[in-house]
């Protein structure tokens, strides 16, 4: 599934700014196959918008093919899904993006019947699917019935009941994240660079500093030390510094002794 093609397909998109945007939501998500199906402008590709929308995902555009004809769109996609708001009477079944990705990976994964799988009805293909297709309708006009009568589902975004309208480079956004995540997903955050702390040598050498320290300024007293310095050494070591918090706890230090000498 993680390696399975993947491509998004647009119908007679009318906004060059659409293009670009889809060409950036795709590029997020990890994907950059896109295919236009007798767009409004034949040049959308090169149009000043079409690439400042695009935010710098130019590499997708530069892939992207156009094409006359849906069925040419089609060629080698084993699974295809419509994104329609309205149920049709006629056709595919209408499942939420996440519902129908979660019922095809249960069922890529086993040959043994498992919960939700059940629940795709016609929707459920014959595995294994080797490539991923995701149809858009035109932003004017949607998705003509007969295109979406070619899918073998068709998705449907969840949203207000009363305020569905979603913008087309939204909603390839929300299908290219759900379909993201069905897959795997990326890992969040920046990886945690490796930490390498202070040796025993380098924190006693710094307690010596720290004890001339706080010897010049009067905060240890040296005819009582009481136990000041065995509980600075144990904080200091629960605290697992770093060699370059080290230097800056000496430079304190130094600091420290240098103002104690000036006032004498």
């Amino acid at each position: 599934m993680a390696a399975m093609r993947t491509r998004f397909i647009l119908i007679e998109t009318s906004h060059p700014g659409n293009v670009g945007a889809a060409a950036r939501a795709l590029k997020v998500m990890g994907f950059d196959e896109m295919v236009l199906v007798a767009p409004r402008y034949s040049n959308v590709l090169r149009k000043e918008e079409t690439i400042q929308r695009a935010s710098g995902a130019n590499d997708v555009l530069d892939k992207t093919r156009i094409v006359d004809t849906l069925e040419e769109a089609l060629d080698g996609i084993s699974h295809l899904c419509a994104t329609a708001m309205t149920p049709r009477d006629f056709g595919p079944p209408t499942r939420s993006p996440r519902a129908h990705f979660e019922g095809l990976l249960a069922q890529g994964g086993s040959n043994v019947p498992q919960a939700g799988v059940s629940d795709l009805g016609s929707s459920a293909p014959a595995w294994p699917i080797s490539s991923m297709g995701f149809l858009f309708g035109s932003e004017r006009f949607g998705m003509k019935n007969e295109d979406v009568y070619k899918c073998h589902v068709a998705l449907s975004i969840p949203t207000h009941p009363q305020f569905g309208s979603l913008n087309l480079a939204a909603a390839i956004q929300l299908v290219a994240y759900e379909w993201r995540l069905a897959l795997g997903g990326f890992p969040v955050g920046s990886p945690v660079p490796e930490v390498h702390l202070a040796d025993a040598a380098q924190v006693a050498g710094m307690l010596g500093h720290f004890e001339k320290a706080l010897l010049e300024i009067g905060f240890l007293d040296p005819a009582a030390p009481k136990k000041l310095m065995p509980r600075l050494n144990q904080l200091f070591n629960r605290a697992g510094l770093t060699p370059e918090e080290i230097h800056i706890l000496r430079g304190v230090a130094k600091a420290m002794i240098e103002a104690a000498q000036a006032k004498r």
